[in-house]
């Protein structure tokens, strides 16, 4: 399945963004030859594992111009640049401790020209910049990941919903969720893409 998935569910792509869309494929595929950033047999469901599944978040809140976003622990770029190209007037910054995965967000950052995208090998501790939203793929427990961000929420409000987290995640949350259970939304991604892939996959939304 190819760039079309996208073209689905985001119909109004400029030229421009089909076109960055459509060099992900060739970008990934020649990268994960070198570093593994997507398992050897899922590179051929980029777009829909990946891809897709990042841009879930755009179906929660289509950010307003001049938003700031952090991906935590972004591997080569997951959901941080499908969100940059969706978002041109939208600013983020990819963190991953790991510094051969940074390296391909980067790299494929810079072969896209996306000029509202940063890149930055770090641990999340030590990163001290302020932004609107926390996003993550699955990288952590909630707990774990609230209490590396919480720093870094800044105060000023600028989308229809409050600043806090979206983090991509499958199974059964009511566990990890109980101690946010007042605050936190849960949209299933089954409710906007109807790939049997979404069934399982959830978008938490956390204000903080």
């Amino acid at each position: 399945m190819g760039v079309d998935v996208i073209t689905k569910y985001f119909p109004n792509l400029t030229a421009k963004q089909l076109e960055q869309f459509a060099q992900l494929e060739a970008l990934y595929s020649e990268w994960n030859e070198k570093i593994n950033v997507i398992s050897r047999k899922d590179i051929g469901n980029l777009y829909e594992h990946h891809v897709l599944h990042s841009l879930g978040i755009a179906k929660a809140l289509n950010f307003r111009a001049g938003t700031t976003v952090v991906d935590v622990g972004t591997g080569g770029g997951f959901p941080g640049i499908p969100l940059a190209i969706l978002f041109p007037d939208v600013q983020f910054h990819l963190v991953d401790s790991i510094g051969k995965k940074i390296r391909v967000a980067e790299e494929i950052r810079k072969t896209l020209g996306l000029t509202n995208c940063t890149t930055e090998q770090s641990r999340m501790e030590d990163v001290k910049g302020k932004y609107h939203f926390v996003v993550s793929r699955a990288a952590m427990p909630m707990s774990d990941l609230v209490k590396l961000v919480r720093k870094n929420i800044g105060r000023e409000a600028i989308n229809s919903l409050p600043n806090g987290i979206f983090t991509l995640k499958g199974g059964d949350l009511q566990a990890e969720l109980a101690p946010y259970r007042k605050d936190v939304t849960v949209y299933q991604l089954s409710d906007w893409f109807e790939e049997e892939f979404f069934e399982t996959k959830q978008l938490v939304y956390l204000p903080l």
